[in-house]
């Protein structure tokens, strides 16, 4: 099943241009406050931990400064261990799971890893409560070489100078509702395809890599986010998001060619969380508790066998 004329910018059938990238973005509305929600907790995080100003945005409607958190007393002979949330600035509680792992768990890891923490890579779509940035581009999707969108190069700007030295990278995403009703349409609509419907899944999920699965480090993660919310199970045909599941509670992606943001560094151990918050099994309290327990189990893992 698919639908020509489901979203109402552009011309079924033709790719966006410039004019319609404008129409999206005049649709756009601030709804929080990255400054109050995010900015705040991260300062007050000084006490007890660096941060630093990796980059900045500049767009036309107003610039953000992109924080990083890390280790106070870092030490270049322990492991780093990557966490990245907020990549797409919708997906709340990859933003606020990380900021919760770093005031709730990270001093435990004192001594044994250096934790580099970037929990809102997306400032602009967190405000405005989207997948995308101002360009209708998707950061999740732009971490390449040349990348186009500033997000994207700003956070692998970031990681560079210890891409080889990361032992686990944890990314932390949301699967919404809204992605049926509104970003999966906007993206055909942009590309200039046809819509065909899918499923959201009622749970909890990991997106490994294809390249390098680490299927036990895999359900290790699973075996705790359990404890705090249901995994979710495959649809009929054996897929989630149309993907085939190859273990339970994961599928996998090829994180470098299609430009992931776990799939920026060398990292033995990487996976890609999905949250589900819309489900009625599910709180906010639960989905960020949910996101700091597989932070906290993939770090584990990764020193535990790395």
């Amino acid at each position: 099943m698919t639908s020509q004329a489901f979203y109402p910018i552009g011309t079924p059938g033709r790719p966006w241009g410039d004019a319609e990238v404008a129409a999206w973005r005049s649709r756009q509305r601030v709804q929080r406050s990255y400054a109050k929600q995010v900015a705040s907790v991260i300062e007050a995080l000084r006490a007890r931990f660096d941060v630093s100003e990796y980059g900045r945005l500049d767009y036309p409607s107003g610039g953000y400064p992109l924080f990083a958190i890390s280790s106070r007393g870092w030490r270049d002979e322990l492991p780093v261990a990557l966490v990245t949330g907020g990549v797409h600035g919708y997906e709340t509680s990859g933003v606020h799971g990380a900021l919760q792992f770093v005031e709730q768990h990270a001093a435990a890891y004192a001594g044994q890893v250096n934790l580099l923490v970037a929990p809102c890579v997306s400032p602009w779509g967190y405000e405005r409560i989207h997948r995308w940035n101002p360009d209708a581009l998707d950061p999740n999707r732009s971490f390449r070489e040349h990348s186009p969108a500033q997000e994207s190069a700003a956070l692998m700007g970031l990681v560079a100078p210890l891409r080889e030295r990361v032992l686990v990278h944890i990314d932390l995403h949301e699967t919404t509702d809204s992605d049926e009703s509104e970003f999966r349409p906007a993206l055909a609509a942009r590309d200039g395809k046809p819509f065909e419907p899918g499923t959201i899944p009622d749970g909890f999920y990991l997106c490994a890599d294809s390249a390098r699965p680490q299927p036990a480090f895999q359900q290790a993660v699973i075996a705790a986010v359990e404890k705090v919310t249901h995994i979710a199970p495959a649809d009929p045909d054996g897929t989630i998001i149309g993907s085939p599941v190859v273990a339970r509670g994961v599928i996998e992606y090829d994180y470098r060619k299609l430009g992931l943001c776990a799939g920026i560094t060398d990292a033995a151990y990487k996976t890609t969380t999905e949250v589900y918050p819309d489900s009625p099994r599910a709180t906010p309290e639960q989905c960020n508790a949910a996101q700091a327990a597989a932070v906290c189990a993939a770090i584990d893992y990764a020193l535990a066998h790395g």
